[in-house]
């Protein structure tokens, strides 16, 4: 009797463990991330903002007021679909030419085109790691190692973010929905 008991008691408790994990239309409910990591994706999405991010890495519409971030290819980069023409040179006093979008820029360096922030596996920063991100921001090369980041991006300035901070950017930027983008490679100044 002690024994069916048990059995009965192990079997009640298991279903119990089941029926909290599983949802109402029967699929697995994961909490993904603790309160502690909730925070630092809010804190890094603060920063993003207050930085200036959107500015750059989140095309441009022109809306009610005026030009203004579209929010539907947030952190996206350079829309992958608008061919630009060749950029004109600098003229007079003007040292650089931008895009419509805010996502192309020309000027003594060449072309540069802002790059997808999104955590999209093939355009963007999927298969990036946390130390890989650092390592761009904190060398100005792409992944630390690559080709130099180019002007309009501010990153003498960001590259005195603390690792938190950027760590926090991060947790935020591979948070968000990925967007496949493929932005154009930089191009080299005409000789």
């Amino acid at each position: 009797m002690t024994q069916k008991i048990s059995t009965l008691l192990m079997t009640t408790t298991a279903l119990a463990l089941l029926g909290t994990m599983v949802g109402q239309a029967g699929t697995p409910q994961v909490r993904t991330a603790s309160p502690a990591d909730d925070a630092r994706v809010k804190r890094g999405q603060y920063l993003v903002g207050i930085m200036g991010c959107h500015d750059c890495h989140t095309p441009w519409v022109v809306g009610p007021n005026g030009p203004e971030a579209d929010m539907t290819r947030k952190l996206s980069g350079h829309p992958s679909q608008i061919a630009l023409p060749p950029a004109p040179g600098p003229t007079g006093p003007w040292i650089g030419h931008v895009a419509a979008t805010n996502t192309a820029w020309a000027g003594p360096w060449g072309v540069s085109f802002t790059a997808n922030l999104t955590p999209d596996k093939d355009t963007g920063l999927g298969e990036w790691t946390e130390e890989m991100f650092l390592a761009t921001i904190r060398t100005g090369r792409h992944q630390g190692k690559g080709r130099a980041i180019l002007p309009p991006m501010p990153i003498s300035a960001y590259k005195t973010a603390t690792d938190e901070d950027l760590k926090d950017i991060f947790r935020y930027l591979q948070s968000i929905p990925p967007a496949r983008n493929k932005v154009p490679t930089p191009i080299e100044p005409e000789e």
